[in-house]
Protein backbone atom coordinates (compact mmCIF):
# COMPACT_ATOMS: atom_id res chain seq x y z
CA UNK A 1 0.00 0.00 0.00
CA UNK A 2 1.07 3.31 -0.57
CA UNK A 3 1.32 6.60 1.27
CA UNK A 4 -2.51 7.88 1.69
CA UNK A 5 -3.76 11.35 0.07
CA UNK A 6 -5.00 13.27 3.39
CA UNK A 7 -7.25 15.98 2.86
CA UNK A 8 -6.59 19.97 3.32
CA UNK A 9 -7.86 21.17 6.96
CA UNK A 10 -11.01 23.43 5.95
CA UNK A 11 -12.21 26.07 7.66
CA UNK A 12 -15.08 24.68 10.11
CA UNK A 13 -18.33 27.08 11.89
CA UNK A 14 -20.42 26.42 14.70
CA UNK A 15 -22.60 28.29 16.47
CA UNK A 16 -20.21 30.19 18.07
CA UNK A 17 -16.84 29.30 16.60
CA UNK A 18 -15.58 29.74 13.30
CA UNK A 19 -12.31 27.07 13.26
CA UNK A 20 -9.88 28.68 11.21
CA UNK A 21 -7.23 26.09 9.43
CA UNK A 22 -4.10 26.48 11.48
CA UNK A 23 -1.17 29.55 10.07
CA UNK A 24 1.91 29.91 11.34
CA UNK A 25 0.65 33.99 12.19
CA UNK A 26 -1.46 32.35 15.06
CA UNK A 27 1.39 31.54 17.23
CA UNK A 28 1.68 35.22 18.84
CA UNK A 29 -2.30 34.97 19.56
CA UNK A 30 -2.10 31.53 20.57
CA UNK A 31 0.92 32.13 22.84
CA UNK A 32 -1.20 34.42 24.35
CA UNK A 33 -4.45 32.37 24.78
CA UNK A 34 -2.75 29.29 25.93
CA UNK A 35 -0.34 31.16 28.37
CA UNK A 36 -1.75 29.48 31.45
CA UNK A 37 0.11 26.77 33.17
CA UNK A 38 -2.43 25.44 34.32
CA UNK A 39 -3.52 24.25 30.30
CA UNK A 40 -0.33 21.96 30.54
CA UNK A 41 -1.03 20.46 33.97
CA UNK A 42 -1.85 17.14 32.56
CA UNK A 43 0.20 17.17 29.64
CA UNK A 44 3.56 17.58 31.40
CA UNK A 45 4.30 20.13 29.31
CA UNK A 46 4.38 23.68 29.59
CA UNK A 47 2.84 27.00 27.54
CA UNK A 48 4.83 27.61 24.49
CA UNK A 49 6.02 31.09 23.55
CA UNK A 50 5.69 32.80 20.03
CA UNK A 51 8.87 31.18 18.63
CA UNK A 52 8.56 27.69 19.84
CA UNK A 53 4.73 27.92 18.34
CA UNK A 54 5.72 29.24 14.87
CA UNK A 55 8.30 26.12 14.79
CA UNK A 56 5.79 23.87 15.46
CA UNK A 57 2.91 25.53 13.20
CA UNK A 58 5.56 25.47 10.59
CA UNK A 59 5.83 21.94 10.70
CA UNK A 60 2.42 21.28 11.26
CA UNK A 61 0.51 23.31 8.22
CA UNK A 62 2.32 20.85 6.09
CA UNK A 63 -0.48 18.50 6.43
CA UNK A 64 1.37 15.20 7.38
CA UNK A 65 3.94 13.56 9.35
CA UNK A 66 7.42 13.68 7.36
CA UNK A 67 7.25 9.91 6.29
CA UNK A 68 3.24 11.07 5.24
CA UNK A 69 1.59 7.76 7.23
CA UNK A 70 -0.35 10.28 9.52
CA UNK A 71 -2.66 13.25 7.86
CA UNK A 72 -2.14 16.81 10.00
CA UNK A 73 -5.13 18.55 10.49
CA UNK A 74 -5.25 21.71 12.81
CA UNK A 75 -7.84 24.50 13.76
CA UNK A 76 -7.24 27.58 15.88
CA UNK A 77 -10.94 28.16 17.49
CA UNK A 78 -11.90 32.09 17.35
CA UNK A 79 -15.09 33.06 19.37
CA UNK A 80 -17.24 34.68 16.70
CA UNK A 81 -18.91 37.06 18.84
CA UNK A 82 -15.25 38.68 20.37
CA UNK A 83 -13.15 37.62 17.66
CA UNK A 84 -10.64 35.84 20.21
CA UNK A 85 -8.64 33.10 19.52
CA UNK A 86 -10.20 30.91 22.65
CA UNK A 87 -8.48 27.27 21.94
CA UNK A 88 -7.45 24.58 19.75
CA UNK A 89 -8.37 21.02 18.19
CA UNK A 90 -6.21 18.89 16.60
CA UNK A 91 -7.01 15.10 14.30
CA UNK A 92 -3.85 13.25 13.36
CA UNK A 93 -5.40 10.64 11.14
CA UNK A 94 -3.59 7.23 9.92
CA UNK A 95 -4.76 4.12 7.26
CA UNK A 96 -4.99 0.87 8.41
CA UNK A 97 -3.97 -1.76 5.68
CA UNK A 98 -7.56 -2.43 4.75
CA UNK A 99 -8.03 1.21 4.19
CA UNK A 100 -9.88 2.08 7.58
CA UNK A 101 -9.56 5.26 8.68
CA UNK A 102 -8.26 6.61 12.10
CA UNK A 103 -8.67 9.98 13.44
CA UNK A 104 -6.79 10.80 17.21
CA UNK A 105 -8.16 14.15 18.09
CA UNK A 106 -6.81 16.37 20.89
CA UNK A 107 -8.13 19.80 22.04
CA UNK A 108 -7.48 22.89 24.54
CA UNK A 109 -9.50 25.38 25.21
CA UNK A 110 -8.20 28.54 26.97
CA UNK A 111 -8.65 28.82 30.73
CA UNK A 112 -11.30 31.93 31.25
CA UNK A 113 -13.17 30.06 28.15
CA UNK A 114 -13.91 26.60 29.80
CA UNK A 115 -17.11 25.99 31.60
CA UNK A 116 -18.43 26.71 28.12
CA UNK A 117 -18.66 23.57 26.03
CA UNK A 118 -16.60 24.51 23.28
CA UNK A 119 -14.00 21.91 23.26
CA UNK A 120 -17.38 19.34 22.90
CA UNK A 121 -18.49 22.19 20.25
CA UNK A 122 -15.39 22.05 18.56
CA UNK A 123 -14.33 18.58 18.82
CA UNK A 124 -17.84 17.77 17.51
CA UNK A 125 -17.82 19.30 14.09
CA UNK A 126 -14.42 18.43 13.43
CA UNK A 127 -15.42 14.52 13.82
CA UNK A 128 -18.43 14.69 11.76
CA UNK A 129 -16.45 16.38 9.14
CA UNK A 130 -13.65 13.44 9.43
CA UNK A 131 -16.46 11.10 9.68
CA UNK A 132 -18.38 12.01 6.55
CA UNK A 133 -14.74 11.65 4.60
CA UNK A 134 -14.48 8.24 5.66
CA UNK A 135 -13.07 8.11 9.44
CA UNK A 136 -14.27 4.29 10.70
CA UNK A 137 -12.59 5.10 14.36
CA UNK A 138 -12.58 8.06 16.73
CA UNK A 139 -9.11 7.94 19.39
CA UNK A 140 -8.07 10.67 22.31
CA UNK A 141 -5.80 9.89 24.94
CA UNK A 142 -6.98 11.80 28.45
CA UNK A 143 -5.33 12.21 31.79
CA UNK A 144 -7.25 9.84 34.32
CA UNK A 145 -7.64 13.52 36.30
CA UNK A 146 -8.72 15.30 33.29
CA UNK A 147 -12.43 15.12 33.77
CA UNK A 148 -13.60 17.84 31.24
CA UNK A 149 -11.83 16.01 28.57
CA UNK A 150 -13.14 12.65 29.84
CA UNK A 151 -16.47 14.45 29.45
CA UNK A 152 -16.25 15.48 25.86
CA UNK A 153 -14.31 12.45 24.71
CA UNK A 154 -17.56 10.60 25.61
CA UNK A 155 -20.09 13.40 24.71
CA UNK A 156 -18.17 12.87 21.15
CA UNK A 157 -19.45 8.85 21.45
CA UNK A 158 -15.80 7.74 22.41
CA UNK A 159 -15.44 5.33 25.71
CA UNK A 160 -12.50 4.95 28.03
CA UNK A 161 -10.64 1.16 26.81
CA UNK A 162 -7.91 -0.36 29.38
CA UNK A 163 -5.30 1.08 27.84
CA UNK A 164 -3.46 3.79 29.13
CA UNK A 165 -0.22 5.57 26.71
CA UNK A 166 2.18 7.50 28.51
CA UNK A 167 0.03 7.82 31.83
CA UNK A 168 -3.25 8.75 29.49
CA UNK A 169 -6.03 6.39 29.23
CA UNK A 170 -7.08 6.03 25.82
CA UNK A 171 -10.34 6.47 24.61
CA UNK A 172 -12.13 5.11 21.40
CA UNK A 173 -15.52 5.32 19.77
CA UNK A 174 -16.93 4.14 16.15
CA UNK A 175 -19.21 6.65 14.38
CA UNK A 176 -23.13 5.88 14.34
CA UNK A 177 -23.53 6.57 17.81
CA UNK A 178 -24.86 10.24 17.70
CA UNK A 179 -22.22 13.38 18.47
CA UNK A 180 -23.50 15.70 21.38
Amino acid sequence: MGVPTWPSTPGLRTSRLDLEPLRVEHADEAATALADPVLHRHTRGHPAGPDELRDRYARQVGGHSPDGRHGWLNWVLRERSSGRLVGTVQATTSQAADGTRCAELAWVVATGHQGQRLAVEAASVVAAWLIDRGTTDLVAHVHPDNLASAVTAHRLGMNPTPAVVDGEVEWRGRPGRPIR
